[in-house]
């Protein structure tokens, strides 16, 4: 498990977060922020109504951001109700995206089921900044080794 989690947090990766908000109660707003402060350069908000989000441009989709800047994604973080990652996990396969990171909340067991036959690497029941914070180089679990 932690070297498919290593493979997910590279921080060279192009990483979509679907659900990103400028709302800095969401837990959008919190994981982007989170995942900036880190390092995480190549960041790639996905919200429909939102043009921009902390200083980076948002897209209203995958599909959107794929279209308009010819790129491939890496990762995708779901931070949406679980019937809209039913969804994504759907678009995710079509377009080839092989990585797949379900916060807390936002996962089911339609979408997990999805990704397993699919052959989608998928990550559940585990937020994303606990465990980024594991796998940093100074962490104190490292010092401990």
């Amino acid at each position: 498990m932690s070297d498919l989690i290593s493979s997910f947090l590279n921080k060279k990766n192009l990483i979509a977060i679907i659900g990103a908000s400028n709302n800095q109660s969401k837990y959008g707003y919190i994981v982007l922020k989170d995942l900036i402060t880190a390092g995480f350069e190549n960041l790639i908000p996905i919200n429909l109504n939102e043009k921009e989000i902390l200083g980076k441009k948002a897209y209203q989709s995958l599909r959107n951001f794929h279209e308009t800047e010819k790129k491939d994604i890496d990762v995708v973080i779901t931070i949406v109700p679980p019937k809209i990652t039913e969804k994504v996990v759907k678009e995710c396969h079509e377009m080839n995206v092989k990585k797949i990171w379900m916060q807390p909340g936002s996962e089911n067991q339609t979408a997990i089921d999805f990704c397993k036959e699919n052959g989608i690497d998928c990550i559940h029941d585990l937020c994303i900044m606990i465990k980024r914070k594991d796998f940093e180089p100074n962490s104190k679990k490292e010092k401990e080794n």
